[in-house]
């Protein structure tokens, strides 16, 4: 009965945050089929692991870290990293107008070591908080804040050049 409960709070939650999911996947593997790829192998791995999850009120944290080490994975597998090129990036306009895209800042945060852009992604562009973070990389908090810090400081160095 418990296992039935937490898997429609699954189902839901990647029903209602497949966005979220997806922008976190891509920002890892730079393409859309593989992006999309981590998402199903993600969702399968939760689903076939659910009994794994203890407490209902991680869920989010726990997926977050199943989706991160997924992306890291097919990363592993491909010892290399895809660059985003102009026509990729026009294939992903959603036809709006947005004012603070940055190119500079995305070339800038692909120069970064993966454990460094992890921890920017997900502070800034999924609004985890340090605790979060620290749970879904299996890392101290004090190690995530230094990666944090670290980090901002490597990106400004980045963007002054």
């Amino acid at each position: 009965m418990r296992e039935c409960i937490i898997e429609k709070q699954l189902v839901d939650y990647v029903i209602n945050n497949k966005e979220n999911h997806y922008r976190l996947a891509f920002s890892y593997v730079k393409n859309v089929d593989d992006a999309l790829d981590v998402i199903q192998e993600s969702i399968y791995k939760a689903i076939s692991t659910v009994d794994t999850l203890k407490n209902p009120g991680y869920l989010k944290t726990w997926f977050y870290k199943i989706l991160v080490n997924t992306s890291l994975d097919l990363l592993r597998k491909r010892k290399k990293l895809v660059v985003v090129d102009d026509e990729v990036l026009l294939s992903l306009d959603s036809g709006t107008f947005d004012n603070c895209e940055d190119i500079d800042l995305q070339k800038a945060l692909d120069n970064l070591p993966v454990q460094y852009r992890s921890v920017v992604v997900l502070r800034f562009f999924e609004d985890l908080k340090i605790e979060e973070i620290a749970a879904i990389l299996d890392e101290n908090v004090n190690t995530i804040k230094t990666r944090l810090y670290k980090s901002l400081k490597m990106l400004r160095i980045q963007m002054n050049n």
